[in-house]
């Protein structure tokens, strides 16, 4: 059986391996020029920058890929672990290391707040419930609404309902604890404040299983899954954009995907179409809405999405040891500042930041004596009315100054190597609808069943991965999409021929 996957992100490798695996005849076809969708490269000057995730949990998921195919991830990708996890910095110059160490972690809690530490301690146990029940639903399908029913009882007794922030606060009083441990939403494209509390057993993972890098960066473990899918007899085209998504002609009641036609102009036929662009974008614009009942237009525009990122890799002929691999730096203001990005889609004066240092555990992705970052702002998608022809300059220099000011003395002095992207670059090169960065926001009622389908329910052998699916956006979550399609794919591909 042929298999088309649309995208080469991390939910298309994964399902494209799952599929080699089991025999399937697979092929990926990827718009741009290299794998790895958000994960995508940029090398220039002689520094290496990972474009997307740089955060790495769940390493169960990557070795169990490989082990399916009978290799070892370490003859592939060498997987590290990451301390401290994040250095979380504060306008009033102080810093929570966060780590695994469950005795440093309290210690840090003693010194911000002693009064904390029996919250904290209540809250840990909590997420160790809330990742028993959620973690077990992370490769489960949810396709029907009886699937969602069948573990309605648990969510109710988890409280789903409430958000992560409000979770955290009924624990933990001192306010810069509270970003502590309720920021992670943000990693994933959620609102803390909105996000089902679900999403806290992010916590209970980075503490028990930690945070991971791969050796390289993040784009070492693309290539590594690459080679591992060509191994087993997979192929992947570059530079193949896909225009359209074919399916059996009307008249029909059931219409089917039969593969895709190319912006070149060539068609593909397969007996499966798998796709792996933004999820939104593809029920837009390469399905007539003729064939779709469920997922309209209307509908699609009716979810609400993720914010989107303003990103600026740079290179420095300087290295600033003092500054760990991941840095959380909060602004003066955090649920203001969440909710401009997220509701009102204003553009703030102030922000905070993800800074990403990879030469701090690996010094290859720099020249000799150089520092390899990213550093990333969280802004609104384009359903804003920010003119990123005008700001792209001003913001980029909103950011550059504070990181001089606050935390790397002399830096744009040192910059020898600079490249940006902000929300039109998610619209026009990553074809995700609004400029989403992470697809379809994940609150409760756009989660499990209520989150658009693995498999889609207006035409057969049609599949989704990746972020705006099934489970969601994070490494983990889209992994687990890949899982979950190949699943269904190799069950029907029985069912049909019994």
């Amino acid at each position: 059986m042929k298999v088309i996957i649309i995208g080469s992100g991390f939910g298309g490798l994964t399902a494209a391996i799952r599929l080699c695996a089991k025999g399937f005849d697979v092929e990926i076809v990827e718009k741009r020029d290299k794998p790895g969708g958000r994960a995508y490269v940029y090398e220039q000057d002689g520094f290496v920058f990972d474009g997307g995730p740089t955060i790495i949990t769940a390493p169960w998921l990557i070795h169990d890929l490989f082990e399916l195919c009978g290799k070892k991830t370490d003859d592939y990708v060498t997987l590290v672990p990451i301390d401290p996890f994040y250095n979380v910095r504060f306008q009033d110059g102080t810093v929570f290391r966060y780590n695994g160490n469950r005795e440093d972690v309290i210690r840090q809690i003693r010194d911000f707040n002693p009064e904390d530490v029996k919250g904290y301690e209540r809250f840990f146990e909590k997420t160790a419930a809330i990742f028993k029940t959620g973690f077990d639903l992370i490769d489960q399908p949810f396709t029907y609404v009886t699937d969602m029913l069948k573990v309605l009882p648990q969510l109710i007794g988890l409280r789903a309902d409430r958000s992560v922030a409000s979770l955290v606060n009924s624990y933990i009083k001192d306010p810069r604890l509270r970003q502590v441990f309720s920021f992670h939403p943000l990693l994933v494209g959620g609102n803390p404040f909105q996000t089902t509390s679900i999403y806290a057993l992010i916590h209970k993972l980075e503490q028990e299983w930690g945070v991971w890098f791969a050796m390289g960066g993040t784009g070492a473990l693309v290539k590594a899954m690459v080679k591992l899918f060509t191994d087993m007899g997979g192929r992947i085209r570059y530079e193949s954009e896909v225009d359209q998504i074919l399916i059996a002609p009307l008249p029909t009641e059931n219409p089917r995907a039969h593969g895709v036609r190319l912006v070149s102009g060539e068609e593909i036929d397969a007996d499966v179409v798998v796709c792996n662009g933004d999820v939104a974008q593809a029920y837009l614009s390469l399905i007539p809405d003729v064939y779709r009942k469920h997922n309209t237009d209307k509908h699609i525009k009716s979810m609400r999405y993720s914010m989107s990122l303003f990103v600026i890799y740079f290179g420095t002929n300087k290295q600033y040891p003092d500054m760990a691999h991941h840095e959380i730096l909060m602004g003066p203001r955090y649920k203001e500042l969440v909710e401009d990005v997220f509701t009102q889609k204003h553009l703030a004066e102030d922000f905070s930041l993800y800074l990403h240092r990879p030469t701090a555990t690996d010094p290859s992705l720099a020249p000799p004596d150089c520092d390899s970052w990213y550093v990333l702002s969280p802004v609104p998608h384009l359903e804003s009315d920010t003119d990123w022809t005008i700001m792209k300059k001003v913001y980029r220099d909103r950011i550059m100054n504070e990181l001089e000011k606050r935390y790397m003395p002399g830096l744009q002095q040192h910059i020898v190597s600079e490249h940006i992207i902000d929300p039109v670059h998610f619209r026009d090169t990553l074809n995700s609808h609004l400029g989403s960065a992470f697809s379809v926001e994940p609150i409760l009622t756009q989660s499990a069943w209520w989150r658009p389908h693995n498999k889609s329910e207006d035409i057969a052998g049609l599949y989704f991965v990746g972020a705006g699916t099934h489970p969601g956006a994070g490494l983990p979550g889209v992994m687990s999409s890949g899982t979950i399609a190949s699943r269904m794919i190799a069950k029907e591909a029985v069912d049909g021929a019994q």
